[in-house]
Parts: structure tokens; C-alpha cells; sequence
């Protein structure tokens, strides 16, 4: 029979045990900070004291500088343009919220993040908006144009939204939202103010300022641990359907958009605006239908391609929309929008996340940058084409760059400014495995699990 061990062996393993468990507890402090969490940061401690601190400021603000306009009251012309507002309205709480829907894990926070987001960039931008253009006797005054004015603001800022989505959070998209809206209004104010540019046309730009400032900051925003494709960044067929219904949405309602800030005492060159962007349209739904299967392999229709490139023509035709065209020359437009959008789907967007980092999540350079700009470029060639004197096309043209340019220097540069503030560590972003996903921000009773 073996004897019993020694005391003495009792005690050195013991201190053996010892230091091993204090090896891995201090392994473990070393560690800890570097592995990712089993759940995304809450946002309890950001979220709620941000957005009420900022509804606060608003709420002081509208108090002591805000009025309605009497003069719009008195003549009753509030009533032309109420329709269109809403049609807008539509367009900004609807449309871009079914549409930014397609992901398989996200739709819940693409909906009520742009519902969070719009809301606050309209009041944001009615107050801005009136700080430089409505301001009198110390108020400023508030009428159901500048309430037209501040949701196409609002849509600039949902433009750029849709670029970082997924790879975000709430407050992310909130801080962008306001910093895009004033630096669009002030990119407005810019262009009236020294270039005597018409508050419609200046407007218009918002296609162009908001690709390119969402771009910008989702290229900044880049970091090592996310693939240019993320593994949950998938479209369903059931979420592929509420997409293509805020498209439908979109569709329907874009003439209103184009032709919301244009008087109501100009019929004519609102009908123009009207038909002009219907049949523009009409053009860049049947070419997105066409080069998608022309494009694909398979020779099959893409449903993302659908589901954004027949709005292009929309987009162009607004950027161009003080320019006076025949029906025939909107349809080319539309169908050439639709052409570039489907193309930069196809090839442009995988292009720029492999080779430069920048990863487009809805894809707004497709959808509203190289349409905006081939709606710019039209402008520019059928207002030179309508004049006679040389001279005078070439100062238009040169006048026309300028524009472009300052809208495309200010947007980029505040994107890349806005992208370095949203890296910082403080506003908690998602880890790589949780983007694309809405169990990190929503409560989902029926998936817990209960021991």
C-alpha cells in the first residue's frame, strides 16, 4: 500500500495553485480591455442626456427667438403650400425610412433612427435657416416655407445618414445630422450671399453636398476590423419589400420635392418643374431596369439596383431644375441618371470599398452624388445652349464651376472633420460584430433567454 504524501508536498501545491490563479488573474486585467464585450456599450449614460439637453437648447431658443409670420397669415397663401409640405413629409419620414429597411438585421434601427434623426434635423434647421435668411427685429420669423426649407435641410442630413448606417450609433448620427445640416445652410448662405445664387438652385445642391459629405466621413471612418463587406450586411425578401415600398414612396412624391420651393404665382415654370422631374423619372425606371439585367452575368435584374437607381432621374432633374427643357430632353436626363446609378452599383461601389476604405452602406454616391452631378451638368449645357452671346456662356460656366466646387471643398472638408469627432472613444461605438444589428440598440422580448 503507497504511503500518504508529505506535508510539505500539501503546501507547495497549494502555493503552486496560488500563483497560478494569480497569473491569470493578472492575464486576465491585461486582457480584458481588449477583448470585445459579449454585449454592445449601453448608451443609456449618452443617448438620453444628449437628446434631451438638445431638445432643452431648442425649446429656450424657439421661447425668445421665434415667431410665426404674420404677413403669410393674413393672405392665406400658407394654404397653396401646405399640400406640398406634406407630400414632403412623406418623402422625409416614409420614403427614406422604408427605404434605408433593406438590411436583414437592421431594419428596426434604420427606421427609428431616421425617424429620431429627421425630427431633430428639422427643428435644427428651422432655426438655423432663420438665424441667416428670416431674421428681423431680433426674431426670426417662421412660415410654411421655411418649413419646406428645413425638411430638404433635413433630407441633406439623411442623405449622409445613410452612408454611415449600420456602422454607427444613434448619438453618431445625431452629432453628423447637425453638423451636415449647418454646414449645408451655411454652404447655402455662402452662395447667395457672394455668388447670388437663387435659394431653389442652392438648395437643389443638397443631393451633391450630402454624398459627398457622408462619403467623406464614412471613408474617415473606416477602421481595421470591418471587411469591405460585412458578414451581416444582407438584404432579405421580406425587408427588400419595405424598401421597395419607401422607394414606391419616394416615387410618387418627388415632383412635390423638386417643385415645393418654387412659387405658386409661376405656374408655368412650376408645371415645368412638375412634368419635367414625372417624365425624368419615368426615364430612369426603365433604364435602371434595363442596365441591371444588361450588367448582370446571369443577365438578371438586380433588386438593389431597382430599388435605388429609379430614383436617380429624380435627383438629377432636381439639380437642374430652373433649367427650361423640352419633355424629351428630361427623359434623356432620366435615363442617363439611371444609366450612371446602376453602373456605379455595379462597379463603382465595390470598387471604392476594396481599394480605398470607403464603404458607402446605401450607397448616396450611386444614388444622389453622380446623378446630382450629371443633373449640375445638364443645367450648365442647356443654359449655355440657350444663349446667344458667348461671352456671356462663358462667364455662366465658369460661375456654374465655382458653385460646384465651393459645395463640393465645404461638404468634404466638414465631412472629414465630422468623421475624426465620431472616432472619438467617448460616443461608444459598436464593435465590429455588432454593426448591421439591431439587438444592440433594441429590446427584443422574444429572443431573451430566460434561466
Amino acid at each position: 500500500m503507497e504511503a500518504d504524501p508529505s506535508p510539505l508536498f500539501h503546501k507547495k501545491k497549494k502555493h503552486t495553485q496560488f500563483f497560478q490563479h494569480l497569473k491569470t488573474l493578472v492575464l486576465l486585467l491585461i486582457t480584458a480591455p481588449l477583448m470585445a464585450p459579449q454585449y454592445a456599450p449601453s448608451l443609456r449614460a449618452l443617448l438620453p442626456p444628449l437628446a434631451c439637453l438638445l431638445e432643452m437648447l431648442l425649446i429656450l431658443l424657439f421661447t425668445f427667438c421665434i415667431q410665426y409670420e404674420e404677413t403669410e397669415v393674413k393672405n392665406h397663401s400658407f394654404t397653396y403650400i401646405y399640400a406640398e409640405l406634406q407630400d414632403v413629409n412623406v418623402m422625409v419620414f416614409l420614403g427614406f425610412g422604408f427605404l434605408c429597411a433593406f438590411l436583414t438585421r437592421y431594419s428596426f434601427s434604420s427606421m427609428g433612427f431616421n425617424l429620431l434623426v429627421a425630427s431633430l434635423a428639422v427643428q435644427w434647421a428651422l432655426l438655423m435657416n432663420g438665424l441667416l435668411f428670416s431674421t428681423s427685429n431680433g426674431k426670426i420669423s417662421i412660415s410654411m416655407r421655411s418649413l419646406s426649407e428645413a425638411q430638404m435641410f433635413a433630407v441633406s442630413g439623411l442623405i449622409s445618414m445613410g452612408a454611415v448606417l449600420g456602422k454607427t450609433n444613434p448619438i453618431h448620427l445625431l452629432l453628423l445630422a447637425l453638423i451636415e445640416v449647418t454646414g449645408f445652410i451655411v454652404n447655402t448662405w455662402i452662395l447667395w450671399s457672394f455668388l447670388m445664387v437663387q435659394t431653389v438652385d442652392s438648395i437643389m445642391l443638397l443631393h451633391i453636398f450630402g454624398a459627398s459629405f457622408g462619403a467623406t466621413t464614412s471613408w474617415v471612418l473606416q477602421r481595421e476590423g470591418l471587411q469591405p463587406r460585412h458578414s451581416k450586411e444582407k438584404l432579405h425578401h421580406k425587408t427588400g419589400l419595405f424598401s421597395m415600398m419607401g422607394v414606391l414612396f419616394l416615387w410618387m412624391f418627388w415632383p412635390s420635392f423638386n417643385s415645393a420651393l418654387i412659387d405658386h404665382t409661376l405656374h408655368a415654370k412650376k408645371l415645368n418643374a412638375i412634368g419635367n422631374t414625372y417624365l425624368s423619372l419615368a426615364g430612369s425606371a426603365v433604364s435602371a431596369f434595363v442596365f441591371s439585367a444588361l450588367t448582370s452575368p446571369k443577365g438578371k435584374i438586380n433588386m438593389v439596383h431597382t430599388q435605388s437607381s429609379i430614383l436617380a432621374g429624380g435627383v438629377a432633374m432636381g439639380v437642374a431644375v430652373s433649367a427650361r427643357c423640352m419633355p424629351w430632353v428630361a427623359i434623356t436626363i432620366g435615363i442617363l441618371a439611371g444609366l450612371i446609378s446602376t453602373l456605379g452599383f455595379r462597379y463603382l461601389k465595390p470598387y471604392l470599398q476594396v481599394n480605398f476604405g470607403c464603404h458607402d452602406t446605401c450607397g448616396v454616391l450611386n444614388v444622389h452624388g453622380l446623378p446630382g452631378t450629371l443633373g449640375w451638368l445638364a443645367y450648365l449645357l442647356l443654359q449655355v445652349s440657350q444663349s446667344a452671346d458667348p461671352t456671356a456662356s462663358l462667364r455662366f460656366a465658369v460661375y456654374h464651376v465655382c458653385i460646384l466646387l465651393i459645395t463640393l471643398g465645404l461638404s468634404m472638408g466638414l465631412g472629414a472633420i465630422t468623421g475624426f469627432l465620431l472616432k472619438w472613444p467617448i460616443w461608444r461605438p459598436p464593435q465590429d460584430r455588432k454593426c448591421f444589428d439591431d439587438q444592440a440598440f433594441w429590446e427584443f422580448p422574444h429572443l431573451a433567454v430566460h434561466k
